[in-house]
């Protein structure tokens, strides 16, 4: 049995759900000690079965029993320790997700990892549904929700200009959406917990440690992940690695995370 999985939504669905991912531990004898998830610019619904997990943020210890759980923007490295006989299903929503509820205001909510009820949520399902039962359920609410909302609100065009050119300035941003800068970040924040430019950070951060395990690619030395991704030099790069990892990137050991299959 695989400890970690990966489960894909439909075309449209992806649009606000990048994956489902599951720890499953749910026929184990023993506790699974010390790995690690890294930040990746996406909120996350857990769906914890079993006899739970202990979550350390950079903020936080969170022991998480059976139950639904909202997990906030990750700025840093989170430790994972799973005991037996539980299984973890992860709803991994998209930046900009959360936008689409404009009653939430997350200006102050990073790190951090709160338990819900299950009426809280716009879609419906048991804790222990199977993997194919919760797809279906995920993708026929958020196809329909991106049918009712065919255009884009400024949340989600701010995390499009990023991804397609990752240097891009809030000042340019603003230009391009014609609002004031003050304003764009304040709903920027409100909707992410995090601000424009601790969100480009972070997909500068993912994107090199994916490079740096991608066994596919051709080997790239740290200066090369370093100005790919436009960080000023080698030390710059290994000084913001530091921040979330607390190590340096020649000292990474990918056996040690949860990292995202390649698709």
């Amino acid at each position: 049995m695989n400890l970690y999985s990966e489960h894909y939504v439909t075309q449209k669905s992806e649009r606000f759900v990048n994956k489902i991912w599951c720890l499953d531990n749910s026929i184990g004898e023993s506790l699974i000690e010390n790995k690690l998830v890294l930040p990746n610019g996406c909120f996350n619904l857990a769906i914890v079965s079993g006899n739970g997990i202990e979550v350390h943020t950079s903020k936080n210890k969170y022991e998480m029993n059976e139950g639904i759980y909202f997990c906030s923007q990750m700025t840093n490295k989170v430790l994972v320790n799973m005991l037996p006989k539980t299984k973890v299903v992860i709803i991994q929503l998209h930046t900009w997700t959360i936008s689409m509820f404009p009653k939430y205001d997350l200006s102050n909510f990073t790190d951090a990892i709160i338990k819900i009820d299950a009426h809280e949520l716009p879609f419906k399902f048991q804790n222990d549904s199977e993997i194919e039962h919760l797809l279906k359920i995920i993708n026929l609410y958020f196809e329909e929700l991106s049918n009712v909302n065919p255009n884009r609100n400024n949340i989600e065009k701010i995390c499009d200009f990023i991804k397609s050119q990752e240097d891009i300035s809030v000042s340019e941003i603003s230009t391009k959406l014609k609002s004031s800068q003050r304003l764009l970040q304040i709903k920027f924040k409100a909707s992410t917990g995090l601000t424009i430019k601790k969100y480009i950070q972070i997909l500068k951060f993912r994107k090199s440690v994916d490079q740096m395990v991608n066994t596919d690619l051709e080997k790239m030395s740290l200066t090369e992940i370093a100005l790919y991704n436009k960080y000023f030099d080698q030390s710059h790069f290994i000084k913001k690695f530091k921040d979330v990892t607390k190590t340096t990137p020649k000292m990474f050991d990918p056996a040690s995370y949860f990292l995202s299959h390649k698709r």
